[in-house]
């Protein structure tokens, strides 16, 4: 993988927008691999494709590419809002890669994906209408409610990961595919409750401490903590966490 942009591609564009767009397109087609199953190779689609901006062509998995000079911050600009949000709830919805770059040297500082699994419509947000379209609503995605677990690099500070470590980060959460909106909304938020314990090794007492943040989530639930059981049982049998001793448990290393 080659962290430098090929600027030679650029020679024929004056805008920046055009510019960016050409050489992130192009390092992303050039240098990544699909993270689910690992083929060093992906394709990309047409321009203005509606689906998404890439495809493996093994395994048919979508990726839609964010870039940004510098850090893309906490949420992150999309398209239309409606359309959005029908993306995400769709059999064909993509991936997401998400890259941010140094322009002063077009090279890569972040390279990373949110799996589809893990977007969900309560991280697509309305923005203020554009004055000249008031009827038009974009929206962004708020990728600080994404758990840890569902941000998986192969690019970090400038670092390459280790493809191995990457595709089995992926695959450890695959199974969410098969489960329900109800099943996977309850995995990730006590996915993000495991995100806000600090240490390695922790007590089912301290993920009953969010039992109160959980309610408003799922309001036709009266079993939180029953729920809450559940799903670290789900954890360790896909070897998320680890179960230590009663009520004890310990977080696998990614």
């Amino acid at each position: 993988m080659n962290l430098k942009f090929n600027t030679d591609l650029a020679s024929l564009y004056t805008s920046n927008s055009q510019i960016a767009r050409v050489l992130t397109e192009s390092w992303v087609k050039e240098n990544s691999y699909c993270p689910n199953c690992g083929k060093d190779k992906i394709n990309e689609y047409p321009n203005n494709q509606p689906v998404a901006d890439f495809f493996c062509a093994f395994c048919n998995e979508d990726f839609e590419l964010k870039s940004k000079n510098g850090k893309l911050g906490k949420k992150i600009s999309d398209g239309a809002y409606s359309s959005m949000l029908e993306r995400i709830s769709s059999k064909r919805n993509p991936n997401f890669f998400f890259l941010n770059y140094k322009q002063f040297n077009w090279s890569v500082n972040d390279f990373w994906i949110i799996p589809k699994h893990f977007l969900q419509s309560s991280m697509i947000e309305k923005r203020k209408p554009l004055k000249n379209r008031p009827t038009y609503i974009m929206c962004n995605i708020n990728v600080e409610n994404v758990p840890d677990l569902g941000k998986i690099y192969l690019v970090k500070n400038s670092i390459i990961a280790n493809k191995k470590t990457v595709l089995e980060t992926w695959n450890k959460t695959v199974f969410l595919r098969k489960e329900s909106v109800e099943t996977i909304g309850w995995t990730l938020d006590v996915l993000k409750c495991l995100d806000r314990i600090t240490s390695t090794d922790f007590s089912l007492n301290e993920v009953y401490k969010f039992e109160e943040e959980l309610k408003p989530n799922h309001p036709d639930n009266n079993h939180i903590k029953d729920k809450i059981r559940q799903q670290l049982q789900i954890l360790r049998d896909m070897n998320i966490i680890e179960f230590v001793s009663r009520g004890r448990y310990r977080k696998v290393a990614k």
